[in-house]
């Protein structure tokens, strides 16, 4: 069990470790932090050699490739920009972290994932067996999104919650998250009497409610309310994440000196499939339900159509809905067993009614428990 974010470190409780570093650490003015880089893979040569398997989730492949092909903001423009930023820096950023591992004797893997490839869960197994061998033959799988081929509507959109995703597919035990801030303040951090709050014990309303969106640097594209998404997916597989400030040389020796930062213990841990199902992202449709419903879903039950008030979206059957409840609150998420149309039809028909108005007989549920997921 990780206590605290040396115990993050400390091979005996993380077998392992899925290593998050943020654009505005590795990339200042459109040029690789060499100099940094080089006491950071010390340290990732000092955690390996000491028996953690590690997985690295790298940005700064659009800052990088903006630079070498002078695009504006950074490559942020447009999509296309960014796009063709990435493409171009990926190959720079693949170059940098093979050169500085292997200077260490070891092997660095390139993936390059999109959205599709970790909410599919066909296509989630398969990465999930890719990496496995990759640890099992040593290698440091090098991780970011795919950024030349996705677009707005399939994409993460930064790395805080790709690396807690990548952590489940990698059935690791922990997700240090390197920031350029030192963890979750109980205000915004520029306020004097910010207090850094050292262990979070449950990703609650309140927790996400310190949050800020932006990143300090203003480079990355993640935040705090990211890195707080980031946890609930780490916690629902019970993996504890961890954040610290990386602005420092040997930024992992550092927390292992003072222990610095945040750690978010987990206190649930749902399977392996219904982990990976808290984990996605793209809803297709929203259910909302009655106060019934409400009570009846926060017991584990299933959701039945006589508590569906409202469909939003069109989607088919087996897609991603979420749930929400009369006041607009997110209940949670699950697979539903109808298309949106048959769904409009039995709202809030009870089951001897849905026969005569779907045509056949009715499935067990709009939303099965074991296909749902709660928050």
């Amino acid at each position: 069990m990780v206590a605290d974010l040396k115990a993050l470190l400390d091979p005996a409780s993380t077998a392992r470790l899925v290593v998050k570093i943020g654009s505005s650490l590795l990339v200042e003015n459109g040029h690789p932090r060499a100099s940094w880089l080089e006491t950071l893979a010390d340290d990732l040569a000092l955690l390996r050699g000491r028996g953690t398997g590690i997985v690295i989730v790298s940005s700064g492949a659009i800052a990088l490739g903006a630079a070498l092909l002078g695009l504006a903001r950074g490559g942020r423009a447009s999509l296309a920009d960014a796009q063709a930023a990435a493409s171009a820096g990926q190959v720079v950023l693949a170059q940098l972290w093979a050169s500085a591992l292997e200077a260490r004797g070891l092997k660095a893997a390139q993936m390059l994932v999109t959205l599709g490839d970790l909410e599919d869960r066909r296509r989630y197994l398969n990465a999930s067996a890719t990496l496995e061998r990759l640890l099992e033959l040593g290698a440091v799988p090098v991780i970011n999104e795919n950024d030349s081929v996705a677009t707005e509507e399939i994409r993460f959109g930064d790395n805080d919650r790709l690396a807690a995703r990548v952590a489940q597919a990698a059935n690791a035990s922990g997700v240090l998250l390197l920031s350029d801030v030192a963890g979750l303040y109980d205000r915004d951090p520029s306020d004097a009497d910010a207090v850094l709050i050292e262990r979070v014990e449950g990703v609650t309303p309140d927790i996400i409610a310190m949050a800020g969106s932006g990143s300090a640097s203003g480079m990355g594209s993640g935040g705090m309310r990211a890195k707080l998404q980031a946890a609930r997916i780490a916690e629902r597989a019970g993996i504890a994440l961890g954040i610290i400030d990386g602005r420092c040389d040997h930024p992992l020796s550092a927390v292992q000196t003072d222990g610095r930062g945040t750690v978010f213990v987990p206190v649930r841990s749902d399977n392996a499939r219904k982990a990976w199902l808290g984990g996605r992202q793209a809803v297709e449709g929203v259910l909302g339900v009655d106060e019934g419903c409400v009570k009846a879903l926060g017991e584990g039950a299933s959701l039945l159509a006589a508590g569906l008030t409202s469909v939003e979206g069109e989607f088919e059957r087996s897609a991603l809905v979420a749930l929400h409840g009369p006041k607009g609150e997110r209940l949670g998420q699950g697979l539903v067993e109808y298309s949106a149309a048959e769904c409009r039809a039995i709202r809030g028909l009870r089951e001897s009614e849905q026969e005569a108005v779907l045509g056949y007989a009715p499935r067990a549920a709009i939303v099965h428990r074991d296909h749902m997921v709660r928050e």
